[in-house]
Formats: C-alpha cells, sequence, structure tokens
C-alpha cells in the first residue's frame, strides 16, 4: 500500500471516530431530556 493511500485511510478513521463520538453524544443528550420530560409528566401525573 503506498503512503499516500496510508494517509488518506487514517484521515478518513480519526473523522469517522469523530463523527462516531458526536453521535453518541447526541443520543446520550436526547435520552437525558426524554428522562427530564418523564419526570416531570410523572410528577404532574401524581399531582
Amino acid at each position: 500500500m503506498s503512503e499516500k493511500s496510508k494517509v488518506k485511510r487514517a484521515r478518513r478513521e480519526a473523522e469517522q471516530e469523530k463523527k462516531g463520538k458526536k453521535v453518541v453524544n447526541w443520543i446520550f443528550g436526547v435520552l437525558i431530556v426524554l428522562a427530564i420530560c418523564y419526570m416531570i409528566y410523572v410528577t404532574i401525573l401524581a399531582a
């Protein structure tokens, strides 16, 4: 494999890892927001 393709592959892998972490952070953020909404809903329902 040439050096050029090795560099491209390494760059692409780094970018995919960065995007993957961003997606995971978004998923956790949405889950936290949904959990807060559910807690508010249950609190209002119990009142």
